[in-house]
């Protein structure tokens, strides 16, 4: 009897798992269809988002540029200095003049990924399966009193994304990291809003984001989305002129 038990609740188990696993794949795909489709997602080969941020009382403009496979082009820039951070889908590096470093950097393995994350131009819940990620349905949340999926996104390297996803529109209202940097756990949250349609596709104009328990909070306005841009290979390699990147003391 007990081992029909067993073999009964070892089913049952099983039963859940892959009902779990069912429910959780429905809400990324409703989270893909909201945002536009895959079929639409996958014909972006470029994207360039331009806007203003905000923090601790500093204004400055920024661009984003991404590019198919893997690239991201990141440029903050303030009182006429700008501050570039590049992954080329191999190697990042970094220029940072308000720091006296004029010349590129290489980042570190840990500095790397908030970049690599940029980089990837559909969002980690998209083809996640084939990322080597795995996703799961925590349940149920509230983001400023509204009603929420909480997706739990395991990558590769150990690192955690969780995810809130509207239950009526199922976009991102907010994403929860947590990066092991340094030998440390960092925690980070970003909320997103102000989704507007840029060639049949959705994206957030409204950001604000922060390390957990940090007042100080970066607010993100995007001004503008362009879609499918030339965007030379260039734009993601080492700066034009520059000696050859050193290793950061961050990284050492």
């Amino acid at each position: 009897m007990w081992r029909a038990l067993l073999r009964i609740s070892a089913c049952v188990a099983v039963s859940l798992l892959i009902a779990s696993a069912q429910r959780v794949d429905e809400i990324i795909t409703k989270n893909i269809e909201a945002r536009g489709g895959l079929k639409k997602l996958q014909a972006v080969k470029t994207i360039r988002q331009t806007g203003t941020f905000t923090i601790g009382g500093f204004r400055a403009r920024f661009v984003q540029e991404n590019k198919r496979p893997n690239r991201v082009r990141e440029e903050t820039t303030i009182q006429g200095m700008s501050e570039v951070t590049v992954y080329d889908g191999k190697a990042g590096w970094h220029v940072s003049p308000f720091s006296g470093r004029k010349d590129p950097e290489l980042l570190s393995e840990d500095d790397l990924k908030p970049i690599v994350e940029d980089a990837d131009i559909d969002g980690q819940l998209t083809d996640y399966r084939h990322k080597g990620y795995r996703a799961e349905l925590i349940g149920h949340d509230s983001v400023e009193g509204t009603d929420c999926y909480k997706i739990k996104l395991t990558m590769k390297n150990g690192d955690i994304r969780y995810y809130y996803l509207d239950v009526d529109s199922f976009l991102e209202l907010k994403i929860e990291t947590q990066r092991i940097i340094r030998g440390a756990v960092e925690y980070r949250d970003t909320m997103y809003g102000d989704y507007e349609e840029v060639k049949g596709l959705y994206f957030p104009f409204a950001f604000e984001s922060g390390e957990k328990g940090d007042p100080n909070r970066l607010t993100s306005t995007v001004d503008k989305v362009e879609i499918n841009i030339p965007l030379g290979d260039d734009r993601f390699s080492i700066v034009a002129g520059k000696s050859n990147p050193k290793v950061s003391m961050l990284a050492k």
